[in-house]
This record gives structure tokens, C-alpha cells and sequence, in this order.
């Protein structure tokens, strides 16, 4: 009886757990995008990112009358340096959230939000992010909120 090994191969399964599976330590950028084609289009989005030895929190609005929106029709933004205390609560908000793989989808017309959480392990696959519950989202939102500046 022989072995066969496949290097790099690994299966993590169908979800996984913020916290459990994925370390906070692990987790590079998470990004949360509302983005609508309704008349007038909707667009903005909450993007927490590691930089360096530092957590950033950044926030965009686009407005206009056309879709797609993009980078030419920003019309707020602020970047966040977090302090400490800040980082740590955006975790408690992310905590016993659900990962799941990215799947080609043909539904449209879905203004989000849109969550994706980038890590250390995501093999470019295991990235679309879900709150543990409609109330830590709803917590999450109003903290987001309170950092625009």
C-alpha cells in the first residue's frame, strides 16, 4: 500500500467559522457593498484593511445618474486609522460570522450588501462572508457609521 500526496491540496469544507476556523490574526481586508441600479444608483461601501502593522477603515459614496457607478463618481470618502480599541470591536462584529466559496452565479439585479472577507487561507476561493445574525449586522453598520468623518 502506497500514499499519494497532493502538495498545496487541502479541503476546508462548506462553511467556516470567524474566530473557529479563521483566525482574527489571519484576516487581511473585508469589504461590505451596497451597490443598486435603481433610479438614481446607489453605491457605497465599508472596507476594513490591514496596512502594515495597522487596521484602516475606509468608506466610499457614489452618486450619479448613471450605472454602473465608478471610481469618477466618488463623492464622500474618509480613511480611519483604528485605534486599537476600534480594530478589536470591528472583530467583535465579524466574530462567528460564516465563510463560504465563491460560486459563478447568473442571478442579478441583488443590490447586496456584498461581503467579502480576504485571509490568510482563502486560497482565492473561500471569501463571501455572512453575519452570525441580523442584529450584529445591524451593530456593525451603526459602528461603521460612527467613523465617518
Amino acid at each position: 500500500m502506497f500514499t499519494i500526496l497532493f502538495a498545496g491540496c487541502q479541503n476546508l469544507g462548506g462553511e467556516l467559522i470567524v474566530g473557529e476556523r479563521i483566525q482574527t490574526s489571519e484576516i487581511k481586508d473585508f469589504y461590505y457593498t451596497v451597490s443598486t441600479s435603481t433610479n438614481p444608483p446607489d453605491f457605497w461601501r465599508y472596507r476594513y484593511y490591514k496596512d502594515g502593522d495597522k487596521w484602516v477603515f475606509h468608506y466610499e459614496k457614489r452618486e450619479g445618474d448613471h450605472w454602473p457607478l465608478s471610481e469618477d463618481d466618488i463623492t464622500q470618502f474618509c480613511d480611519v486609522d483604528l485605534t486599537d480599541a476600534q480594530r478589536d470591536e470591528f472583530f467583535s462584529y465579524i466574530t462567528n460570522g460564516k465563510v463560504t466559496k465563491r460560486e459563478e452565479s447568473a442571478d442579478s439585479g441583488d443590490g447586496g450588501p456584498w461581503l467579502y472577507i480576504y485571509w490568510d487561507g482563502d486560497k482565492d476561493e473561500y471569501q463571501v462572508y455572512s453575519f452570525e445574525s441580523y442584529g450584529k449586522r445591524q451593530e456593525f453598520e451603526a459602528f461603521s457609521e460612527s467613523l465617518i468623518q
